[in-house]
């Protein structure tokens, strides 16, 4: 730390508190975690792998599924490698540009899943409301700008919660009580009011993710009013095992999302939360590729497929 104006003492390095300060429980955390993060990247890989090997899968819900595949990668690998790090040295320290870098790229990625959901939710409203049009609307080029779109927007929505959460003074406290750099707990850590910051994410956060989830929920209430209206008992099982898989991971995304993020500082509780998070950021991503594989035939046949080839 070093002085600054006002004889106020200027942050330069954050202390992450972890899940546990025990060095008891240590070691054992680092292998939990690290058996889960080794089994998300196997997990997400191997459908990354399928879809990319599979011909029969070059269609766009796949292609929606593998740019989900490929932000449970990366979400993780914001922030368990450092957290790894801090279980096996016991130096629990992290730059302030280290911090802001981690906080950026957690946000910007779990905003773009959240679009990303959104469009895979309007992907199957049209292909379960409007099925022979289908191919038709959604076309490559659609299909494309889409995807584009809720990346690029899921990084200018974190560079701007990132900028108004880092514009702020921190002095004095630096012990984050969280494994990670996130919006909340560093938040109170500011020495000045944090009321602008917390508007823009409480307002701009709250437009987009509200305007995300009204996208995938209409699209549901599509979805669900047309597959009642279907008369055979297989035709109605059939649409719904089209969708069954997203929206189970819809329900848990938002779950845990809506929990950590829309709320003030005030209801903050770093113990449940450090418990949510890891819910949210380390054992969504891992049963992701599980509920998309058990639940899709077609997942599961490119599997068997794709295992078949390795050992022959």
């Amino acid at each position: 730390m070093s002085q600054g104006p006002e004889n106020r003492t200027q942050v330069t390095e954050f202390i992450l508190m972890g899940l546990s300060d025990l060095p008891a429980v240590r070691f054992s955390l680092f292998v939990i975690i690290l058996l889960i993060y080794l089994v998300t990247l196997l997990g997400n890989g191997t459908i990354l792998l399928a879809i990319g090997t599979n011909s029969q899968l070059h269609n766009p819900m796949y292609f929606f599924l593998s740019n989900l595949s490929l932000l449970d990668i990366f979400c993780p690998t914001a922030t368990v490698p450092k957290m790894l790090e801090n279980l096996l040295t016991e130096c629990s320290s992290i730059s302030f540009a280290g911090c802001m870098l981690q906080l950026y790229f957690l946000v910007a990625l779990a905003g773009t899943e959240v679009f990303l959901l959104a469009v895979m939710a309007y992907d199957r409203y049209v292909a379960i409301c409007n099925p022979l049009r289908y191919t038709v609307i959604m076309n490559k080029k659609l299909c494309l700008q889409m995807t584009a779109g809720t990346w690029v927007t899921g990084f200018l929505n974190s560079l701007l919660h990132t900028t108004f959460t880092f514009i702020l003074p921190y002095c004095n406290s630096n012990r984050i009580n969280q494994y990670y750099c996130d919006i909340p707990p560093v938040l109170a850590l500011s020495c000045a009011s944090t009321y602008v910051a917390e508007m823009v994410v409480l307002i701009v956060g709250g437009i987009f993710g509200v305007g995300a989830f009204l996208i995938t929920l209409i699209s549901y209430t599509h979805i669900i009013a047309t597959i009642l209206r279907i008369r055979s008992a297989e035709g109605k099982r059939k649409a719904f095992s089209t969708c069954a898989s997203h929206l189970i991971v819809v329900c848990l995304f938002y779950g845990t999302t809506i929990f950590t993020y829309i709320r003030p500082s005030s209801s903050y509780h770093p113990d449940q939360d450090r418990l949510v998070s890891m819910l949210y950021g380390m054992i969504t991503p891992m049963l992701n590729p599980l509920i998309y594989s058990l639940r899709n035939k077609e997942v599961k046949r490119a599997l068997e497929r794709l295992i078949v080839r390795q050992f022959h």
